[in-house]
């Protein structure tokens, strides 16, 4: 998979599956988010052994990777982990990262998108997020994806510095948005065309 695309402001960004090819990139990615982004991390992605880590993953099958690049760097990343226990294999996470000078001009939505688009090729019946209280401006993207709060965990987690936060679970069931992503599929191929 690789698409061109431009965002709101028409820049041009490349969309692609991440390769083994990407493990100094997405380090040099995650080191440049600003500490704010970088303390909702689960992990410390720019450690390059947790990066060669998520690639393994890929290869397994256990999750998709999605980056997005701007003049061969890494501007964002999206994941869609699937799950392996048998009485959950109709569920996928979703994971979206956006660096700072890219949001609010398309690119989140148009990653989770592409995720959507995984899933239903997956048979995944529905996504879902965790998100910590702290990180409103994901939530709210989330809901205008079509995801809806399903539960809070009161400090059930912590960030990387170590401060204890609500954990958020938001839940999106594909099958009412497969029109929607219909419709944008056409809209990708319109784009790839012009």
């Amino acid at each position: 998979m690789h698409r061109e695309v431009r965002l709101r402001d028409e820049t041009l960004v490349a969309i692609r599956s991440m390769t083994q090819d990407d493990v100094d990139r997405s380090a040099v990615f995650f080191e440049s988010l600003s500490p704010e982004d970088q303390a909702y991390l689960r992990r410390d992605v720019s450690d390059r052994e947790v990066v060669e880590e998520r690639i393994r993953a890929m290869r397994s099958g256990s999750v998709e990777r999605v980056v997005a690049l701007v003049d061969d760097r890494i501007v964002a990343d999206a994941a869609l982990e699937f799950e392996s226990l048998a009485w959950k294999k109709h569920v996928a996470e979703v994971r979206l990262i956006v660096a700072g000078g890219f949001r609010r001009k398309g690119l989140g939505t148009l990653l989770a998108r592409e995720l959507y688009s995984i899933a239903t090729d997956a048979n995944v019946e529905e996504i879902v997020v965790r998100i910590m209280r702290p990180q409103i401006a994901a939530r709210s993207i989330f809901r205008k994806l079509g995801f809806h709060e399903e539960t809070v965990l009161p400090d059930y987690v912590k960030d990387l510095d170590g401060h204890k936060q609500d954990l958020i679970l938001m839940r999106c069931d594909l099958q009412e948005l497969r029109s929607e992503l219909e419709d944008f599929i056409s809209t990708w191929d319109w784009q790839r065309a012009h």
